[in-house]
């Protein structure tokens, strides 16, 4: 039986994404990205193409590793300047029915209850279709204008994003049962009290005392996202996500981490099929494959060197600057993405990669897979990795906005369903039940966050 392929675009509120120097290509839309018809028109394009979301990145660091300096990110707009990816929900949610909208959102910057109210709020607005990027921030820049401090270790981040999750399911799950916002204009009575319930936290990280403020949403709880592909990002996946952002630069190294992620999840009682994962992908199609390979040729005229390397050294926490391009890439730990160094060194041992490959290979999509050809081509990839890896989809990155993702739609699509291999139209619910299933619209009993549900521990006494 053909597995259907789930599908999100992968985008940032910037100039510029994961293709430094596109945004000069005279057919791209990425200098408007300050309109907001730029993400109506990209919500509406996507949901055409029966996509399952936007998966919206963020953060507020700089490119600041290469060359000690900000400079060549300011100057080249290496995914700067940002806007608020939240915000901008609204009015694409306006314009569409269902897809769903995966906000990248930091435990390091948004305080746990006023986040908490933010995201139950969008699956209101959105009827049940917001989902959470959970990311804990290791960039200094971001966390010293915040705060005046350096950021945490990175495994110190993760204690914090745990403790944090512990909490915000007290408020999503555990404030207010079921019933308890009641709308009788008969008695006048909207709310019962006896329902409602005080959260209470005390920890190393989090205090917090009181009833949450917004009454449960369709979901309760967002779906959960998790891009952490290091151990402790693993460990992290496994207990919280329910999907999983891997960026690989080969199928061997995706189904290591899957494999990986799965194992985790099943010993501390989860079913690995809980997890859905999501590659990086970039696809270049053309009607032919010449045509396909022209278009690349064309895109890597504009791609800079430069703004690659301060890409990769930002992710990295390794300054490419000091390097030969023929050097090869070793591992070291820093205080940065662990795992965007380990796909490169130890994820494969057998494949030593040096700095001109590096770069080559991140030039178009930052990493991810790369494909470019026919619409038979690019499906036949897809395919491939799904088959040989144990992904569930692709966030799909773009070259060109928005003429990637209309390509895509236009040429690969069809090929897809043709093969049976994505849907023809959507299913009926939140976010959660069209990724997992009618009647799934919240946490399932295995996930941790349903342990914060008013009774669940008293359930597990008895």
């Amino acid at each position: 039986m053909t597995q259907e392929i789930r599908l999100n675009a992968f985008a940032l509120a910037a100039p510029s994404h994961l293709s430094a120097g596109l945004w000069r290509h005279p057919r791209d839309r990425s200098v408007d990205y300050n309109k907001l018809s730029y993400w109506t028109d990209l919500a509406q394009l996507i949901e055409r193409g029966k996509f399952d979301g936007l998966f919206l990145a963020d953060g507020i660091s700089l490119y600041d590793v290469y060359q000690g300096s900000s400079d060549v990110a300011l100057r080249l707009g290496l995914q700067f300047p940002r806007l608020d990816p939240l915000l901008l929900v609204s009015a694409m949610a306006h314009v569409t029915q269902h897809i769903g909208f995966g906000i990248t959102s930091s435990v390091t910057y948004e305080p746990p209850y006023m986040f908490a109210r933010r995201m139950a709020t969008l699956d209101h607005i959105t009827n049940g279709r917001a989902g959470w990027n959970i990311v804990t921030s290791f960039g200094d820049s971001g966390t010293k204008a915040f705060n005046g401090k350096a950021a945490r270790q990175h495994d110190d981040r993760y204690a914090v994003a745990d403790d944090y999750l512990e909490l915000v399911y007290k408020y999503w799950e555990g404030s207010w049962e079921d019933g308890a916002a009641l709308r009788d204009r008969a008695t006048g009575a909207f709310c019962d009290p006896s329902k409602i319930h005080v959260v209470r936290h005390d920890s190393d990280y989090f205090q917090s005392e009181g009833v949450f403020i917004t009454e449960p949403s369709p979901q309760r709880t967002p779906v959960l996202y998790q891009a952490g592909a290091s151990t402790r990002g693993r460990e992290f996946a496994a207990k919280h996500a329910e999907c999983v952002f891997i960026s690989a630069p080969s199928r061997k190294v995706a189904r290591d981490l899957v494999a990986d992620t799965r194992r985790r999840a099943a010993e501390i009682g989860r079913d690995p099929r809980d997890l859905r994962f999501f590659q990086s992908l970039t696809a270049i199609p053309g009607r032919t494959r010449q045509e396909a390979q022209d278009k690349h040729a064309d895109y890597l005229r504009y791609a800079s060197v430069e703004g690659t390397a301060a890409l990769f050294s930002r992710w990295t926490g390794v300054d490419l600057s000091k390097f030969a391009l023929d050097d090869p890439i070793t591992y070291v730990k820093t205080n940065a993405q662990q795992s965007a160094l380990e796909v490169y060194t130890t994820a494969d041992p057998g494949r030593v990669w040096t700095v001109r490959e590096v770069l080559d290979r991140v030039a178009i999509g930052g990493g991810g897979d790369l494909l470019v050809g026919s619409p038979a081509d690019i499906a036949d990839g897809m395919q491939a990795w799904v088959e040989e890896t144990g992904i569930d989809g692709f966030n799909l990155g773009y070259a060109l906005a928005h003429e990637s993702f209309a390509d895509f739609v236009e040429l690969v699509v069809p090929e897809l369903q043709r093969r049976g291999a994505f849907k023809r139209d959507y299913r009926q619910g939140t976010l959660r039940e069209k990724l997992f299933g009618a009647g799934q619209a919240r946490l399932n009993a295995r996930h941790p966050g349903a342990q914060a549900r008013h009774g669940a521990q008293q359930a597990v006494v008895a």
